[in-house]
């Protein structure tokens, strides 16, 4: 049998590695084994690899890359929906070297077609470049079929975000429910995701200093200083957290979870789904019309910190923005709302 490359390089047990903690020996154990599966591909498969099996190669290496679990759920659903349409729509297409540009291109057409807007087309795009790419990195193309290929334009999205009045009522809503009051102070007071507000650990919180740490977009971590209304929240909430966990009778770590009334269930962690519910819940017993999500809350507090002159690179730090152009929208937001207030007040 052929020794596969890398396997003399076997990783030692992680107690074995002085300064290598054990995320760092999975993520190293990850790449291992997508390298293993990459070289099968290339010798058992070759020249036929299949689209589901280099894919499969392709997502562990993100693992071993250490890119979020969004990041990765989010690509797995992507290259499903790709290959599904392929055997769909051209059967004769089982291996990613008989993928043309064409096929790409008229999958594309079918997403725009289906209603998808250039945003989330663009992003199922980008999974099958990097797909596409890491096949040819490793020798496993002659063409790499996303080349020339045109990014869909994306739409200029209208932020939603909520007025004062809006956002007080959505909080005197919640005001019977700890748990809930607290979830919709921290999006309005730090901005967060509602991926990282779900994420959240009891460790991650500094009562004394008076700030919370997240973790964004490629497990990217920041610190946001809480002020006073959030910080009191979260100090109203954690003595009904402790009892949550008292008739549960389970430890768990993360800062929000299900409030069970079985003595017998487990207190799980809150979920997006679950989160983006409870805002929908309050959005409507509070009575407002527009259509206001989790990451509504997000603008909100974006907003009002540029109506208030906080500068763009802050803004960027609090928000966790990768590119400071996305930060600006909100200072030009920002800039019109004071603009329209100036003309309102005028004397």
């Amino acid at each position: 049998m052929a020794e596969i490359p890398g396997e003399k390089l076997a990783l030692m047990p992680a107690a074995h590695q002085p300064g290598t903690d054990r995320a760092l020996a999975a993520r190293q154990a990850s790449l291992q084994e997508a390298r293993t599966t990459v070289y099968r591909l290339s010798q058992v498969l070759e020249p036929h690899p299949t689209l589901e099996g280099a894919a499969e190669a392709f997502l562990r290496t993100l693992e071993g890359a250490n890119r979020s679990a969004a990041t990765i759920s989010a690509y797995r659903a992507d290259l499903q929906q790709f290959v599904s349409w392929l055997g769909e729509n051209n059967a004769a297409c089982y291996s990613p070297t008989q993928v043309q540009r064409i096929d790409i291109q008229e999958w594309l057409t079918a997403l725009s077609r289906a209603g998808l807007s250039g945003v989330s087309r663009a992003r199922k795009l980008a999974a099958v470049r990097e797909y596409f790419r890491f096949l040819d990195a490793h020798d496993l193309l002659e063409k790499n079929p996303t080349t020339g290929i045109e990014t869909p334009k994306k739409e200029r999205k209208t932020r939603t975000y909520l007025s004062s009045d809006e956002y007080r009522l959505m909080l005197s809503e919640a005001a019977g429910s700890p748990r809930d009051y607290c979830l919709l102070q921290l999006f309005l007071q730090t901005g967060v995701r509602v991926s990282e507000l779900c994420d959240i650990r009891l460790a991650d919180i500094d009562l004394k200093e008076k700030t919370i740490k997240v973790r964004g977009k490629g497990n990217v971590e920041r610190v946001i200083e809480l002020g006073p209304k959030g910080l009191q929240a979260i100090k109203n909430y954690l003595p009904f957290r402790e009892q949550v966990l008292m008739y549960s009778g389970n430890a768990e770590d993360h800062l929000f979870l299900t409030e069970n009334t079985n003595p017998n269930k487990h207190a799980n962690p809150l979920s997006v789904r679950m989160v983006q519910h409870l805002v929908l819940a309050y959005r409507k017993s509070a009575g407002i019309s527009k259509k206001v999500t989790a990451h509504s809350l997000r603008h909100t507090f974006a907003t009002y910190k540029a109506e208030r002159n906080v500068s763009a690179f802050q803004l960027q730090q609090w928000l966790g923005h990768a590119n400071l152009n996305t930060t600006q929208q909100y200072v030009h937001i920002g800039r019109a709302n004071a603009r329209k207030a100036m003309e309102q007040t005028e004397l």
